[in-house]
């Protein structure tokens, strides 16, 4: 999807949903110059922001580990188990993001000057 696109659905779905969620349209609306920028990203790069699938499963595991601990004798305890227990879930992550290399050079190319290298 472009950006007029984008632009296009935004206007149909105001006009569908203003009635029933009028807060819900005002907010894209009023923020649509910070969400469009989403667009600027070549689309390789737009799957990865908009996919979830890994943070869902990230944060899925972090649930069922905080889950078998009700209370933690403090927030730094919290985090630090939260630590270990994301170096071990990393650690199985074996699926690498389809077309990496590609996107890569694009990410080199729009960033260049925030390459760690």
């Amino acid at each position: 999807m472009t950006l007029e696109e984008a632009e296009y659905a935004l206007l149909q779905f105001g006009e569908t949903w203003r009635k029933q969620y009028p807060s819900c349209v005002k907010s894209w609306e009023e923020n649509w110059e910070v969400l469009s920028t989403f667009y600027e990203y070549p689309p390789e790069i737009r799957k990865i922001i908009y996919t979830t699938n890994i943070i869902e499963g990230l944060n899925r595991q972090f649930r069922q580990i905080t889950k078998n601990k009700p209370s933690f004798t403090s927030d730094d305890s919290l985090r630090r188990m939260l630590y270990l227990a994301a170096q071990r879930i990393t650690k199985r992550w074996r699926t690498r993001c389809s077309n990496w290399d590609l996107v890569l050079s694009q990410l080199q190319l729009m960033f260049a000057d925030r390459a760690v290298g």
